[in-house]
């Protein structure tokens, strides 16, 4: 008699956790048309400057040893600058952007 065996399905979640001052977040999707209407090329789409906090450093290190909280915590929607964020990673299956809490711009509220 046989025994079938069973795998086990690997549950572990990847999950980049930032250092410092660095927040991870996950930009938003791309327009496909405009408000117009027109469909977009993908060579003529640019990248969204919002998306979603996903994991956040300990702080910004003080002089006197001591870590300064960050304002943006997980699942916080942000802008950000269009520039920055030039190291993207794939984590899992979703793309993630890596950049100083100093690029974001703002938290959309709402």
């Amino acid at each position: 008699m046989a025994t079938a065996t069973k795998k086990k399905a690997s549950s572990t979640k990847q999950r980049l956790q930032p250092l410092g001052d660095r927040v991870v977040v996950r930009r938003d999707e791309l327009e496909e048309k405009t408000s117009g209407g027109i469909f977009l090329p993908e060579t003529a789409k640019n990248k969204p400057s919002r998306g979603v906090v996903v994991s956040v450093g300990n702080g910004r290190l003080l002089e006197d040893g001591s870590r300064s909280p960050l304002q943006v915590k997980e699942g916080d929607k942000v802008v950000f600058s269009m520039y920055a964020g030039s190291d993207t990673f794939t984590v899992g299956d979703d793309e993630v952007i890596l950049l100083r809490e100093d690029d974001i711009l703002a938290v959309i509220e709402g």
